[in-house]
């Protein structure tokens, strides 16, 4: 499925360990699910290839916003949808929209903003040179 603004999804089944007696997905999984879809989309955008400036680089979330909409339940294929909705000096935003595979229904929007840290200081750092270029690509691509 296609969703404007954004140029990936990746997909997985609502598993029965994700849900209440009411078969509902707990509200917890929705950030899990964002880690699965992170988890797919940073190789997609090939900024591995960038080497140790991408590889070593270390981001920790700093701000989340979820928006629940309808509730997944047992079964349910999700699609998520994954963009670089802002890119700052130390930070960018990243937005997933999680949608029923089959209805295309949105059923959770999540923001995240996430923060080039220095490990060393526990402070942020400028996201800068050719991981700067290459997010720069990727802006709500």
């Amino acid at each position: 499925m296609t969703r404007p603004g954004f140029s990936f999804s990746t997909r997985f089944k609502v598993r029965y360990a994700e849900v209440d007696a009411q078969r509902v997905v707990y509200n917890s999984r929705y950030l899990e699910y964002v880690d699965v879809a992170i988890s797919e989309f940073w190789p997609w955008t090939g900024m591995e290839d960038l080497g140790p400036e991408w590889t070593e680089a270390e981001f920790h979330v700093r701000h989340t916003e979820i928006d629940y909409f309808k509730p997944f339940v047992m079964n349910d294929e999700i699609e998520a949808f994954v963009r670089i909705e802002r890119l700052g000096g130390t930070s960018m935003t990243q937005r997933f929209e999680l949608c029923h595979a089959v209805t295309g229904d949105l059923h959770c929007m999540i923001l995240m903003t996430i923060v080039h840290v220095d490990l060393e200081t526990g402070r942020s750092k400028p996201i800068d040179g050719p991981v700067r270029r290459a997010l720069e690509k990727l802006v709500a691509a």
